[in-house]
């Protein structure tokens, strides 16, 4: 099968966040939405055929969980990624934010410490700061173009207290796709501290070649204190329809997850979002993998172009996710001016570095997941704004 990520589809009036919030964001609609992390691609059709066939039903009452989701999750985790899930493992929830609050929220006291790695995600910081916990800080190192964890450090923030550790695995918006020896050492320090970890893998599936994602729970030992997100809402870009699942070995942390979703009285069961979930692992292999090679072919120009024709501008080269990271601290701007000089000269809306805390300053996050032609056309009004022929 053959799919056209170069087609252009209009988002304008569909309520697109990312297209119809560009006033509310940057101040103005007239900006290239390179920002919120979906897609401006068709989702995979398996997914749109089982969602017209599902609305074809007219009555969209309360819905349970059918069995062939599950198994659809357990088949897909299994071939793609070598990890035999088993069913009571699985907990249904309205996406992988929520999940970091119920996290939070089950493992750590109010005052109690919660590790993050900044620059990170920004929902990983108020999942802790507006639960009253201690927000503790791991910040990762780029040295030579690459970022690393200081394992140093995250010892000794797992000596202070700490109770649980988010890990974004692969990391957004940095892009690094964390190696085996690097997973195997955040569980030995967990193991040690008797941390809970909680790893985000949302992004699994969005590896380029040369790279390997492995499931942190693949390398655990049993006594492992380990809770897994993961969701087809990036990899086949649904994530409007809300729904995830944390994957939790253990039953007391699956106890105590559950009781804090309970608590809310959150329900995750949308009929439109389980069957495009299913639709999704089940059938949308293929779509995935052409989508990767679309997205390596972009990642690629995009790094080819800025050593050309972007002085100033160093992207930190993904390993996985289609986010890329601009290290823009060579133009010399502060942030508001470099937020400003984006938004106003070049008429391209990324979101700024310092929304994604310790280490954002001086950088953006461009999202490379729009048709070929329009991230290219972007990066050279950015050319443009520079002043730079060559």
């Amino acid at each position: 099968m053959s799919f056209d990520f170069d087609q252009t589809i209009p988002r304008e009036g569909t309520a697109s966040v990312k297209h119809d919030g560009r006033t509310a964001y940057f101040g103005t609609a007239d900006v290239t939405p390179l920002w919120v992390a979906d897609m401006d691609f068709a989702a995979p059709p398996a997914v749109t055929a089982a969602l017209v066939a599902r609305a074809a039903h007219p009555i969209y009452g309360y819905t349970r969980y059918p069995d062939s989701l599950y198994d659809a999750l357990i088949a897909w985790m299994q071939q793609r990624h070598g990890w035999s899930v088993k069913r009571e493992w699985i907990i249904m929830c309205p996406g992988v934010v929520p999940s970091l609050h119920a996290a939070v929220m089950a493992f750590a006291r109010a005052g109690e410490g919660v590790i993050v790695q900044p620059p990170v995600y920004f929902p990983f910081f108020s999942a802790v700061t507006s639960s009253a916990r201690r927000l503790i800080e791991n910040p990762l190192r780029l040295t030579d173009g690459r970022y690393q964890i200081d394992f140093g450090h995250l010892e000794h923030c797992a000596a202070s207290g700490a109770k649980l550790l988010l890990l974004c695995s692969p990391h957004n918006p940095v892009g690094r796709v964390w190696q085996h020896d690097e997973l195997v050492e955040i569980l030995r320090i967990a193991r040690r501290h008797k941390l809970v970890v909680l790893s985000d893998e949302i992004h699994a599936d969005l590896v380029y070649p040369g790279q390997h994602h492995t499931v942190l729970a693949t390398l655990a030992d049993e006594a492992d204190s380990l809770i897994t997100a993961v969701a087809p809402s990036k990899s086949f870009n649904i994530p409007g329809l809300g729904l995830s699942c944390l994957i939790i070995p253990d039953p007391e942390l699956r106890a105590a997850t559950g009781e804090v979703f309970a608590s809310q009285h959150v329900s995750a069961s949308n009929p439109f979002s389980i069957v495009a979930f299913e639709a999704a692992y089940r059938d949308g292999g293929a779509w995935l993998d052409a989508l990767m090679a679309y997205l390596q072919g972009t990642r690629d120009f995009v790094l080819y172009y800025a050593r050309q024709h972007l002085p100033g501008i160093r992207p930190i080269a993904p390993e996985g996710t289609y986010l890329v990271w601009l290290d823009c601290r060579d133009m010399q701007l502060s942030d508001p001016a470099l937020r400003d000089f984006f938004i106003h000269q070049a008429g391209l809306g990324m979101n700024p570095g310092t929304v994604f805390g310790t280490g954002g300053s001086g950088f953006m996050r461009l999202n490379l997941a729009s048709p070929r032609h329009i991230i290219a056309a972007a990066l050279a009004r950015v050319s443009q704004a520079c002043g730079f022929s060559g």
